[in-house]
């Protein structure tokens, strides 16, 4: 059917509305190629819509995907629409190879060849790898190499299949220069293994430490896509492959911690939280706290602006239930203030900070400054209630080779047994990354292990662990190996442990507080203010 033909006053109003709202120029007047259907209108699916809010409301957004989820054809989409309404825009689309490159470019070409002429304002001359537009702007696509993109001044950088390419942290570093001038950056990839620049980005990212917005999008984003089409598409495909294809799944190299049917449980229960708290919002409520209950905080303590990060969980006492999680870079005086905050919130909770390094220093002041209900090692009966013998005695948790090999022992029984119930997608991700090392449960390289040790420390005291002894320990390692999925053979295990800690052990040593340093506090996501300028305001030029 033809179309309507519109007035002169209509087609400057529609292209005022096109300019402004990139959903509705897609929607109303783009055209894509389908594999069976030939060229079609885009139809745009409500993940896809939201991709493009994020795409203008956040500089840098980093997108962990399923297959066939249309992101390479949003993204050209995407970048057609701002070469299109806004002048002098450099748009690089990077790809793992030559023809993934040319492949974008014939996608914006077709975006560009369904348009009506009085729409395509600016004139446009097609190649192979990129094309330029009357207006100045540009849009290319390259194949990834250690210089591409290095001499350019970029508006937009997009990036396809990161996870992929070889030595991108290399081409990253090149790269991020060319958008100090204002520009915005887009990462695309199903994952690939644990590990790699990619993996560390959309870890910070999801943890809220580096300015990308992060977009998860497993198969089930996509209406279309239902357990029938789920079931047909990967009937012969490895479960790893499933996993890291269709789930979003950073699958380890190694023998993972638990077993596969454990992590699938975990996996099961995942949910969004209720609420993002905290100064940084990284605090993830999912229950709020009742009156009659009783709470663990259980914490990991880092320095706050290294690699590794501060964590704490709240567990119900008496279900073993995870209520709220924080992970963020904070310095440790600091971190001490948001324990007390969130114990007291949650019924003056009993808090046990390893205290362990930077730990000390947390301890001692949630002890200085009076916090009621501190976890003191020797604690006689019920810790709730345990008033320290004396105003030295240090509170917290030490970890150590033998106390740590019985809190994951503790961890991996009650998630084995079904008893903790955990909803976080940050601690499942971290769980997948734990491997066996030898005859060690470790965090893979590039990855980590805060909030797995957090909740270790947790379940260890909810459900009252002991043990505090050689043939404890022996126990809890043996038990921990033949849980496990690694071929490590029991004779590794050490025969003369000197001592274990447990929930009852004695003996705490101190550190020495001159190592713990005040440090910065980490950055947030950034997004595009609405009233700043920023070079897509003004459409005038475009009806002169």
């Amino acid at each position: 059917m033809q179309e309507k033909q519109l007035t002169k006053q209509q087609q400057v109003n529609e292209i005022i509305r096109c300019g402004k709202d990139p959903a509705y120029f897609i929607r109303k007047y783009a055209r894509i190629q389908h594999p069976l259907r030939g060229t079609i209108p885009f139809d745009l699916y409500p993940f896809q819509e939201n991709c493009l809010k994020d795409f203008q409301q956040s500089r840098f957004n980093i997108i962990l995907k399923s297959r066939q989820l249309g992101l390479s054809t949003i993204s050209a989409a995407y970048a057609t629409w701002l070469a299109i309404f806004y002048k002098d825009k450099n748009i690089l689309v990077i790809a793992t190879k030559l023809a993934t490159a040319q492949n974008f470019i014939r996608k914006v070409h077709v975006l560009l060849q369904s348009l009506p002429q009085w729409l395509l304002m600016p004139k446009f001359e097609p190649s192979k790898q990129q094309i330029s537009f009357s207006n100045g702007s540009i849009v290319k696509a390259v194949p990834t190499s250690e210089d591409a993109g290095r001499s350019e001044s970029l508006s937009l950088l997009i990036v396809d299949e990161c996870a992929f390419i070889r030595d991108f942290d290399t081409i990253w570093t090149g790269l991020y220069p060319t958008l100090t001038t204002g520009g915005n950056a887009i990462l695309i990839s199903s994952p690939n293994g644990v590990g790699g620049l990619y993996y560390r980005l959309w870890v910070e990212a999801e943890a809220g430490t580096n300015e990308f917005n992060p977009i998860r999008l497993p198969w089930t984003v996509h209406p279309e896509h239902d357990e029938e089409w789920f079931v047909k598409e990967t009937r012969n495909l490895p479960k790893r492959k499933v996993s890291q294809e269709y789930l979003c799944d950073f699958i380890s190299s190694g023998d993972t911690f638990l077993q596969s049917d454990d992590l699938e449980e975990l996996r099961s229960m995942i949910r969004h939280p209720i609420e993002k708290s905290g100064f940084d919002r990284n605090v993830w409520i999912w229950e709020q706290p009742v009156v009659e209950k009783s709470y663990v905080i259980s914490a990991d303590v880092a320095r706050g602006d290294a690699a590794d990060y501060s964590t704490f969980h709240v567990l119900d006492q008496k279900t073993c239930e995870v209520v709220a999680e924080y992970m963020g870079k904070i310095p440790p005086e600091k971190f001490a203030d948001v324990l007390a905050e969130w114990g007291r919130k949650y019924n003056n909770a009993l808090i046990c900070p390893e205290n362990n390094t930077f730990g000390y220093f947390v301890n001692v002041k949630l002890r200085d400054n009076g916090y009621p209900r501190l976890y003191y090692s020797n604690h006689k009966g019920d810790p709730f209630s345990y008033s320290p013998l004396n105003e030295d005695e240090l509170p917290g948790f030490q970890t150590n080779q033998k106390s740590r090999v019985q809190i994951l022992t503790k961890l991996e029984e009650l998630i084995r047994n079904k008893t903790l119930k955990s909803y976080s997608q940050r601690l499942y991700d971290q769980l997948q990354a734990f491997i066996w090392n030898g005859n060690k449960p470790m965090a893979s390289k590039d990855s980590h292990d805060d909030l797995i040790m957090s909740l270790a420390i947790g379940t260890w005291l909810t459900e009252g662990g002991t043990g505090n002894n050689d043939a404890g320990y022996a126990m809890a390692m043996a038990m921990l190996k033949a849980t496990g999925v690694s071929s490590i053979d029991a004779r590794s295990i050490p025969n003369n442990p000197t001592y274990a800690l447990g929930a009852n052990a004695k003996g705490q040593h101190q550190i020495n507080h001159s190592n713990v340093y005040k440090l910065r506090e980490s950055s947030e996501i950034k997004h595009l203010d609405p009233k700043i300028d920023h070079g897509m305001d003004d459409l005038s030029w475009l009806y002169k």
